[in-house]
């Protein structure tokens, strides 16, 4: 049975992906900050597949130690690194921006998951396994009123890509999923209407697709890899 580790699971894209991992019958520990809403999605997911919950904060080390714990010291074959934290809504121009606030962006998007991912690499470079950090595209864009968190993904990003050299036996993937109908996305846009952008579940089968496919480490948009692929001449 392989087995994933994916944050941020108790809603959006990381509730998408973990439902479509149960329903492959991968073992799954799952975390996220609201212990209730965590609890209510591992009942759901626990009549598909084994699920371990850990509520918590991909911030503090105590919750981190507890994720790869709860692998049990068995195999890890995907690493999701899913959970995020806008900061303030609506988002501050980087001129008001409180640097303490900035920060704690920065240790759940960048200082977070990279630790995670240390912690878990034993397991992952055993399995030749794979991870998946989802990104976006204010990590490459200037959106005015994106600095904050736009920075913050652009750290992960490269951290990403500096981790894909080093590790050349695990494949890291950093993902832009692109807009999505979620609860984040609404907070980054307060009383607007976004029932135009995509649900998560529609984003589900491009990382279906790194999975499968398994292409090499590197930057992949959900839309690119969602696109009908060419068939050898």
């Amino acid at each position: 049975m392989r087995t994933a580790v994916v944050t941020g699971a108790s809603r959006g894209l990381g509730l998408a992906l973990a439902r479509s991992l149960a329903d492959r019958g991968w073992r799954l520990v799952i975390d996220a900050r609201g212990a209730a809403d965590l609890a209510a999605m591992a009942d759901e997911l626990g009549n598909r597949t084994d699920v371990v919950a850990v509520a918590g904060d991909v911030g503090d080390e105590d919750h981190r130690k507890a994720l790869i714990d709860a692998v049990g010291g068995g195999r890890l074959d995907l690493l999701v690194n899913n959970a995020s934290l806008l900061g303030p809504s609506p988002q501050p121009r980087l001129a008001e921006y409180d640097l303490d606030t900035l920060e704690q962006v920065f240790q759940v998007n960048v200082f977070g998951p990279l630790r995670l991912t240390q912690l878990a690499l034993p397991l992952l470079r055993a399995s030749a396994g794979h991870i998946i950090n989802v990104t976006s595209d204010a990590a490459v864009e200037g959106y005015e009123g994106w600095g904050g968190y736009g920075s913050s993904k652009a750290a992960f990003e490269q951290w990403s890509r500096v981790l894909a050299a080093e590790e050349p036996a695990v494949r890291v993937w950093w993902v832009d999923p692109g807009d999505m109908n979620t609860r984040m996305h609404q907070e980054a846009f307060p009383g607007e209407d976004i029932s135009d952008r995509q649900p998560p579940e529609a984003v589900v089968p491009a990382l279906l697709e790194l999975i499968d496919r398994d292409p090499p480490s590197g930057r992949y948009q959900a839309a690119d890899l969602l696109q009908p692929q060419p068939v050898p001449a």
